[in-house]
């Protein structure tokens, strides 16, 4: 696929997402007496930090689903002249995230990774992650355009529009995403006063 086929694919709202994450989110392990300050970023409470502290501890994809995962991510928004790839937005760890976060995800998610793979190996004798780069894309082929699509494929669309939505949505979140848009916010202008041309007009000036 095409970064322009993937947006004009989907019609999407954008969902904001940051979190602060240290070394106990991390994973990286600590000495049992050494205890790490809660951080409690801007605009939340503890509790939610807290609870942000253990959905990053938790794990949910296995090593070959997060293999899978990034594999898609990077087929749905590939890097270009003008950005990064999904994977250096750290589009896997949003997904992984959001797994956890709303656990409703989580075997639509799963069920989906599943029918990719059973899928590949009746095509092509193996596992998506494990297919060829030409096969990984004909796969997706098949299964990224709903009007295109057979019918014996209806639930592998239906898990490609979710995982295009999760895609999209974490990349247009990163930093190199609302780069990517050109998105400037709410930036200050340099007031220099009026124009030159428009004081003579009025007979005015600044001395």
């Amino acid at each position: 696929m095409k970064r322009r086929d993937t947006l004009k694919a989907l019609g999407f709202s954008g969902i904001t997402f940051g979190l602060a994450v240290g070394p106990a989110e991390a994973g990286v392990p600590l000495p049992p007496d050494k205890k790490v300050p809660l951080k409690v970023p801007g605009g939340r409470q503890p509790f939610e930090a807290e609870r942000d502290v253990k959905l990053h501890a938790d794990k949910f994809f296995t090593p070959q689903e997060l293999k899978t995962v990034t594999l898609l991510s990077d087929i749905i928004i590939p890097a270009d002249s003008k950005s990064g790839s999904a994977t250096q937005a750290g589009v896997p760890a949003f997904i992984e995230f959001m797994m956890k976060d709303v656990p409703a995800n989580q075997t639509p998610m799963r069920g989906g990774l599943a029918w990719l793979d059973n899928t590949c190996r009746k095509l092509y004798g193996k596992p998506f992650a494990d297919c060829t780069r030409a096969q990984q894309i004909n796969m997706v082929d098949q299964i990224a355009y709903p009007q295109k699509a057979k019918k014996d494929m209806s639930q592998g669309v239906a898990f490609f529009n979710m995982m295009r939505n999760f895609v999209v949505c974490g990349f247009y979140t990163s930093k190199i995403g609302i780069e990517d848009l050109g998105y400037k916010g709410n930036t200050p202008n340099q007031w220099e006063g009026v124009p030159e041309p428009v004081l003579k007009k009025f007979g005015l000036s600044y001395t």
